[in-house]
This record gives structure tokens, C-alpha cells and sequence, in this order.
């Protein structure tokens, strides 16, 4: 290994990763090259001043505020809240949804049910007023729609 030195070692593995048969072939390596003494010193102390800055921020944000995990929770639960969930969603929209509903089972019911039931009225209607005088307005002080339009398009081969 005094061909060879360390540096790549140490540049691409963290000291805490490395067995104790790597470390030992690096402190023999040390032993004998001050560059790579110096590196692996280099490195030793990297790492103890990042573990010592890790633990003093979280000691700071920890101690600094003693409601510190209260506060964290909180937000933590407020933002699950306020996310959209289905319940939410039909609690907004719930009314609107129902009064659609009701609107189209009515207009549905409209639809379908009732002009059955004015198909079977409309000749006896028809039997007074003849197109004429539904188009020149004769005899007759005021009309309904219905009655206009059963004049005008009831045919009388059909009643028959």
C-alpha cells in the first residue's frame, strides 16, 4: 500500500463506513506518508466538527423553543386537514349536487310524463278553432299557445 495512497479512499467513502481492516491499512499507510498522514487528519477532524454541528442544531432548535414538537405536530396536523378529501368536497358541494339532482328528476318527470297526458287532451281542444281564424285572429278574444298550435298543425284526417 505505499504505492498506493489513501486519498481516493477518503474522498469517496465517509470515515464512519470503513471497516476496522480498512482503517488499519490506512493508519500503516500514515505511518510512512506525511501527505496521506495529513489527509486522514484532515478528514478525522471534518468529521468530528460536522457530527458536533449536527448535534448543536438540534439541541438549538430543540431547546430554543420549548413547544418546539407541539408546534411541529400542529402544522403537520393543520396541513393534513386542509388537504382536499371527499368529504370536504361534498361538504362544499353537497347542496349544489342535490338541487341538480331534484332540477333534472323534475325537468325528467316533465319531460315524459306530462305531455302523455296532454297528448290524449289535445283533439277536443282543437275542435273549436280552425287555423284561419287562429292566423287572422277571428272570433276569438285571446288564446293559449297550446290552443294556437294545436290550430294550426292539427290535422283534421288524423281525428278521423
Amino acid at each position: 500500500m505505499k504505492d498506493t495512497h489513501i486519498t481516493h479512499i477518503l474522498d469517496n467513502t465517509p470515515l464512519a463506513s470503513l471497516s476496522e481492516s480498512e482503517l488499519g491499512s490506512i493508519r500503516a499507510h500514515t505511518a510512512d506518508c506525511p501527505d496521506c498522514a495529513r489527509a486522514f487528519k484532515a478528514a478525522q477532524l471534518s468529521e468530528l466538527l460536522l457530527k458536533q454541528r449536527t448535534a448543536e442544531a438540534a439541541n438549538t432548535t430543540q431547546n430554543s423553543n420549548p413547544f418546539f414538537q407541539t408546534r411541529v405536530l400542529a402544522a403537520w396536523r393543520e396541513q393534513r386537514e386542509s388537504g382536499w378529501s371527499l368529504g370536504r368536497l361534498w361538504k362544499a358541494t353537497g347542496a349544489l349536487v342535490s338541487s341538480m339532482v331534484v332540477t333534472t328528476a323534475a325537468l325528467a318527470a316533465l319531460t315524459f310524463i306530462v305531455p302523455a297526458e296532454e297528448a290524449t287532451m289535445a283533439p277536443t281542444a282543437v275542435a273549436s278553432t280552425s287555423a284561419e281564424s287562429v292566423m287572422f285572429d277571428e272570433g276569438q278574444d285571446e288564446m293559449t299557445n297550446d290552443q294556437a298550435l294545436n290550430a294550426i298543425y292539427y290535422d283534421e284526417e288524423e281525428a278521423r
